[in-house]
């Protein structure tokens, strides 16, 4: 266990600086960075966070597999971050009637928009496809002096607020929301984990782990399976209902005692307003994307569950998951 004597990001930051900074990148010059098209058949994807974390992998392994298979060649993903995704929610709702365009998103930024209190929610977007789910995981250094998640929980219980969780989410992310719900789960206060964010778990999280900065981490499996190989990190548990294929002998939390099923997802939205035939066409991609070995094979390679739906069923589960995002927002004290 580390002491830490520093401000570390914490669970009581105020939701008015997330919406602080989003009214300073959309707000003052009204227009959108990387505006502009790729061509009169161009498709884009934006992904509302940094580079190497879970949603610009799912982007760029969907742009390459559509080239592979000759699906499309000109899709082009950017990046737009901000806000724990909430302002590449607003570039999509402020995007009405492109239907060029479509934003990567899933479980965080649903759980962003409500700690945030955003003005955008995804009921104002177009869903076309959920794509994947993801269990969670909680890993730690190969030299962590907790080798199961029964030694994590001993001494988290003993001392909530000098055990430190790192996340590649920022609040109401699916890599917050679990540490919550996971110290809930064993009788801790959400209100005293001691969280902190970083953006991408792939990105800045790995080297908070790697030299000590956070305890443990929570984040998607896919994002650590190399380090995880290299021995570099152990994982604890997974967070899925049944064990990961991709982490043999890895627990579930529930195989270990702890009364906890926790899935991440990810799909693509559209601007409002598109045309049927603009809809109808992403829909046509996505399902070419979803019914190609290529896709197969990285669903294997990245631990990810096909979870594919579309259209209207699609729909109609992101409004179901918008509800259980608030309900679990507010039972936690998040909001």
């Amino acid at each position: 266990m580390r002491r830490r004597t520093g401000n570390g990001t914490r669970t009581r930051v105020l939701s008015g600086a997330l919406a602080a900074v989003l009214s300073l990148l959309v707000g003052a010059c009204g227009t959108w960075p990387g505006t502009g098209d790729t061509g009169e058949d161009g498709l884009r994807i934006l992904v509302p966070n940094t580079p190497g974390g879970g949603y610009d992998t799912t982007a760029r392994t969907v742009a390459r597999v559509l080239e592979e298979t000759g699906t499309t060649s000109d899709m082009e993903v950017f990046n737009l971050p901000g806000a724990g995704g909430t302002v590449g929610l607003r570039r999509i709702v402020d995007e009405r009637g492109n239907g060029r365009l479509a934003l990567q998103m899933g479980l965080g930024v649903l759980g962003a928009s409500h700690v945030a209190h955003a003005k955008v929610t995804v009921a104002r977007t177009t869903p076309i496809a959920r794509l994947i789910e993801e269990p969670e995981a909680v890993v730690v250094r190969e030299d962590s002096p907790y080798r199961t998640i029964a030694d994590l929980v001993a001494e988290w219980r003993k001392h909530p607020g000098d055990v430190t969780v790192g996340g590649g989410s920022s609040l109401g992310g699916p890599d917050h929301l679990l540490p919550m719900a996971l110290a809930r789960a064993v009788g801790i206060q959400p209100k005293t984990v001691r969280y902190d964010a970083y953006d991408g778990g792939g990105g800045d999280l790995l080297p908070a782990l790697l030299d000590g900065r956070v305890d443990f981490a929570t984040s998607g499996i896919g994002e650590f399976l190399d380090q995880i190989a290299a021995g570099q990190l152990r994982v604890l548990a997974v967070t899925s209902e049944r064990p990961v294929a991709a982490l043999p002998g890895v627990p579930t939390l529930k195989a270990a005692g702890i009364d906890l099923v926790f899935d991440n997802w990810r799909g693509i939205v559209a601007p409002p307003g598109i045309s049927s035939a603009d809809r109808e066409r992403w829909i046509e991609v996505l399902t070419a994307l979803h019914t190609s070995r290529q896709w197969k094979a990285e669903l294997t390679r990245h631990g990810w569950t096909d979870a594919f739906a579309t259209g209207d069923a699609f729909a109609t589960y992101l409004a179901r998951q918008d509800r259980n995002v608030a309900e679990l927002v507010g039972h936690l004290g998040l909001d």
